[in-house]
């Protein structure tokens, strides 16, 4: 095979392999599990059929890019997925999951939410996600930045751990609500929406729809954490401070002035995750 065919044969499988993980939607909303009889007679009456639905409806707004990895750090991957500025992974995440050894110039399939937030990611050819797809209430109200929650599904009530990025969205759903949780192949929510019965009560009611309240700030250390508090000078040019909640507090207590970060802040103005580019990146 010469190289100009090579390239092509290569070129080719890209595309390809993107164009099917771009369907894992439709496919992971096709082959949800569905619950038994008596769980669904168990939740408001409510037929089998109605988890297909709000598979799909969880999982519309996501869409999937290829990224390329520009760097890998001790716990983050820097990645380009063709935006203006690089985006950071949790490395973590890949470790959990066993996935092989990454390094520069290497694809991965990243998939985002609505709000353009990272749901999951997996390499190019690696083997196709275990999502899991759970309908279920939250046995208690949770605050922001609380890692596990507890889910009452068909009778039976499990404890998840919570990702980073869902934690906002998992703690707008009201305890009692109905709601459709993503797992992924680690046992983690990964995403999560009300039911389209349950969203569309509160259409109904006149409450806005359950987002998470994740916003991204990027810039360089101003003042180093203290008395759980850091402040940024942002890329717009001015200094914000924010509180930093109890769970990154270790990690940011590194940071000295004039590091750059990228800080994931919830709806109370809290960082809640960060990302802290590699120096000379």
């Amino acid at each position: 095979m010469n190289e100009q065919t090579l390239h092509l044969f290569q070129r080719t499988k890209r595309i390809r392999v993107a164009a099917c993980i771009g369907m894992t939607a439709m496919c992971l909303a096709a082959t949800a599990p569905m619950p038994s009889a008596s769980a669904a007679e168990g939740s408001g009456g409510m037929k089998q059929s109605t988890l297909r639905d709000d598979a799909e409806a969880l999982l519309k707004g996501n869409r999937t890019v290829l990224a390329t990895v520009l760097a890998v750090t001790s716990d983050q991957i820097k990645v380009d997925v063709g935006e203006v500025q690089p985006r950071f992974l949790p490395l973590k995440q890949a470790q959990q999951k066993g996935f092989p050894k990454l390094s520069e110039g290497d694809d991965l399939i990243v998939v985002l939410n609505e709000q353009n937030l990272l749901v999951d990611y997996h390499p190019l050819d690696g083997e196709s996600s275990a999502h899991t797809i759970i309908r279920g209430e939250l046995t208690q109200n949770l605050p922001v930045g609380q890692e596990t929650a507890v889910i009452k599904s068909g009778g039976k009530e499990q404890s998840f751990t919570i990702r980073s990025q869902a934690r906002s969205k998992v703690a707008a759903i009201p305890r009692g609500a109905t709601a459709v949780f993503l797992i992924d192949e680690t046992n983690q929510i990964a995403d999560v929406s009300l039911s389209r019965k349950q969203a569309a009560e509160h259409a109904n009611a006149g409450m806005s729809p359950i987002k998470g309240a994740h916003r991204q700030v990027e810039g360089t250390v101003a003042t180093p954490l203290k008395s759980n508090q850091i402040t940024i000078h942002t890329r717009e040019g001015g200094d914000k401070p924010f509180e930093v909640r109890e769970i990154l507090q270790s990690k940011m207590a590194g940071l000295r002035s004039g590091d750059a970060v990228v800080l994931l802040v919830d709806g109370d103005n809290k960082v809640i995750d960060v990302a802290i580019p590699p120096k000379g990146k």
